[in-house]
């Protein structure tokens, strides 16, 4: 399946649930047990409902609008310019938003309207005086900033580790198994001395907006960004599925290679990156109060780092190390080449290596 494509279906399904539930809630919050409550009456066609049928109404404009905003982020990560403030991304998606969750009742309204089951006034400009709809607008777009919240942290602390931080789990360091990449520019002092400063800046951060790109379809974590490097992790049987460890270094060139010209008018050179690959068990730990993050602690961090020192020494691109290799299953458009054993910086013991290239 098309890695854009299942992608999609990941941001989808999550849109989906949330804002199914988040409006069912809203169903229940505001009808349940309304007939019974002292002071309350419910009359016209909300009176010959039953509350489980008003709550799968709401459900049903849930999944709509999850639809509609899954689909509105989609295309904005994909094809909105990553280089726009935050604040006029935000605007823009508001207003989005905003024209998306009116079309989104108009179809509801006009649905079960259809239906027979309720007569509601659906005309042109039905919104404008319409107070269930400010109240249910004003609900969305706290539950949108919320979501956010939730898709931010999660981009931050990687899948899975956002709820396992906010139930404790790494107060204490645990052992984990994880697949490490350290990516770093090529002939990165030469650049820089032929970019300056400015541009050389520029220049890093176009390359890691490309980063940035592919590591969604790959399944992997940057754990960090130091100066013209950056660290991506995966959970160890994560990075083994379908060679997403390697396939993301290939998907990477390939997205530099299709903006070459881009590249080459504004900074006269085409950047290329080195990488070193190794995988391993290690310990994590929730570090800090200020600017909490979770930090790893081990030999695979190091190892990974000292693999890729090898890169300019033996002239390729990517490295990795045996005991990762054989775990995963090269083959098809990938083949590997046995570089021998090479004594790492600090280690006492030899290590094997191996390149990796498409065939």
């Amino acid at each position: 399946m098309n890695r854009n494509l299942q992608h999609f279906f990941n941001v989808l399904w999550k849109s989906l649930l949330f804002w199914s539930l988040a409006m069912g809630l809203f169903g229940v919050f505001r009808y349940f047990g309304i007939r019974d409550d002292e002071g309350f009456s419910v009359t016209g066609d909300f009176a010959q409902l039953h509350t489980s049928t008003i709550v799968l109404h709401h459900v049903f404009t849930g999944l709509a609008i999850g639809f509609l905003y899954a689909t509105i982020d989609f295309i904005f990560e994909r094809f909105g310019s990553k280089k726009v403030s935050l604040g006029l991304s935000l605007i823009i998606k508001t207003i989005t938003y905003f024209i998306s969750t009116i079309l989104v009742f108009t179809l509801v309204l006009e649905i079960f309207s259809e239906l027979g089951q309720i007569n509601i006034n659906n005309e042109i400009g039905w919104w404008r005086t319409n107070k269930t709809f400010w109240a249910i607008l004003l609900y969305v777009v706290l539950l949108s900033l919320v979501f956010a919240f939730i898709k931010i942290a999660v981009e931050k602390f990687g899948k899975g580790v956002f709820l396992k931080m906010l139930l404790g789990k790494y107060k204490n360091p645990k052992e984990e198994k994880r697949i490490f990449m350290f990516l770093d520019l090529k002939d990165s002092t030469t650049i820089a001395e032929q970019l300056g400063h400015f541009k050389y800046s520029q220049l890093i951060q176009d390359c890691f907006y490309d980063l940035n790109n592919v590591v969604p379809k790959y399944d992997a974590e940057i754990y960090q960004y130091v100066g013209d490097e950056a660290v991506l992790s995966w959970p160890y049987k994560k990075g083994l599925a379908n060679n997403n460890c390697v396939g993301l270094f290939f998907a990477f060139q390939q997205q530099k290679w299709e903006k070459s010209e881009y590249y080459l008018e504004k900074y006269g050179v085409i950047p290329e990156f080195k990488a070193g690959l190794h995988g391993g068990v290690l310990m994590v730990a929730e570090v800090g109060i200020v600017k909490k993050e979770l930090a790893y602690h081990g030999d695979v961090i190091n190892t990974s780092a000292r693999i890729q020192g090898e890169c300019n020494k033996h002239n390729v691109h990517i490295l990795i190390s045996e005991e990762l290799l054989k775990d995963l299953k090269v083959g098809g458009i990938f083949s590997s080449k046995s570089l021998g054993k090479v004594l790492l910086k600090g280690k006492h013991k030899e290590v094997k290596i191996h390149t990796i290239q498409m065939t």
